[in-house]
């Protein structure tokens, strides 16, 4: 028998990095190994929810259960912009 992982993903990768990616404008001097870092940052705070297709999880979420994950994300992407944002400012002693 052959087995195909290849389609399971973390339901909250895609959401996280397409997040990311239209927020950096607003964060300038983030350098894109910082907006990794915001990445894995904003995803280990995230609950772990494997699929094999988007459209499967959407489809059995209720509107209460979508907007939750819609307020999570925006809870932890504004924690971790500051997150990573304060540690490299310590580092560079700004």
């Amino acid at each position: 028998m052959e087995f195909n992982f290849e389609q399971v993903h973390n339901y909250y990768e895609r959401l996280v990095f397409e997040e990311v990616a239209r927020r950096a404008s607003k964060y300038p001097r983030f350098t894109s190994d910082m907006l990794a870092d915001v990445s894995c940052v904003a995803l280990n705070r995230l609950p772990a929810r494997y699929v094999r297709h988007d459209v499967d999880m959407m489809f059995y979420l209720t509107e209460q259960e979508r907007h939750a994950i819609e307020l999570s994300l925006e809870e932890v992407l504004q924690f971790s912009f500051g997150f990573v944002g304060d540690r490299a400012s310590k580092t560079l002693g700004q």
